[in-house]
């Protein structure tokens, strides 16, 4: 219950989770039974989805401008910053809808092409259905690993994994999602077992390379204060870390 309440609590889960049973509901008046075989193939679709976010997105380079930055730090970097603070474990409302209208009407447009017929209900069944589930899979296990709580097998495997990203090596293991982690082999970004005994952590890891006091930390961690109750000592400690 805990986690389902802190889960609801943010607005693209509820907004995505109303999307996903508006679609289900859509598709069961007005797609053919067949087509709910293609719900699994926005299972792969949205892992890859997420793996590319996180890793050329969220991952970016800090950007200059501390308007870009304060964006960037929203998205992603306060939650490597400060990666206990709940608030900042969930995708904001306005990176979850483009993602899933850009890749609906990616998929919509090459089913279009070869199957015009049914390329809506394939569409909707890949995307709104399979992808939303997947997304809202994801943000349970993400958000389960920052936690302090009973945990599954899986969600172990998820935890362990995902914390040699907060706190080993940033830039390797960007998938969430159970079985993620294939994508991450495939695309050189995992850590074996027989690396992991030598590597070393990597410098400023909280801050993903950046010197915790960098100016732009500094003052994103002030203007998102409010928004995420980060108090004075906080944000003294995450300029020191």
């Amino acid at each position: 219950m805990l986690r389902l309440s802190l889960m609801f609590r943010h607005n693209a889960v509820r907004l995505m989770t109303a999307i996903m049973v508006l679609a289900v509901v859509w598709l069961a008046a007005n797609g053919p039974g067949w087509v709910w075989g293609f719900v699994l193939l926005g299972i792969p679709v949205q892992m890859l989805n997420e793996y590319s976010l996180h890793r050329f997105i969220f991952h970016m380079k800090p950007p200059k401008q501390q308007w870009a930055f304060n964006l960037l730090y929203q998205v992603h970097y306060g939650h490597h910053d400060f990666p206990t603070n709940d608030r900042l474990f969930f995708v904001p409302v306005w990176v979850a809808v483009p993602v899933l209208f850009l890749g609906f009407g990616v998929i919509w447009a090459l089913l279009h092409l070869v199957m015009p017929e049914v390329a809506l209900p394939l569409a909707v069944a890949i995307m709104p259905v399979g992808g939303l589930v997947t997304f809202l899979s994801y943000e349970w296990f993400h958000m389960t690993a920052h936690l302090t709580v009973p945990k599954t097998a899986v969600e172990l495997h998820v935890t362990t994994l995902h914390n040699q990203h907060h706190f080993r090596d940033f830039s390797k293991w960007f998938h969430v999602s159970p079985g993620g982690e294939v994508i991450d082999r495939v695309m050189g970004t995992a850590i074996d077992r027989e690396a992991l005994k030598s590597q070393q952590r990597i410098e400023f890891i909280r801050t993903l390379g950046m010197r915790p006091n960098d100016a732009r930390l500094v003052a994103a961690r002030r203007h998102f204060a409010d928004v995420y109750g980060l108090n004075e000592a906080e944000i003294s400690r995450a300029a020191q870390a």
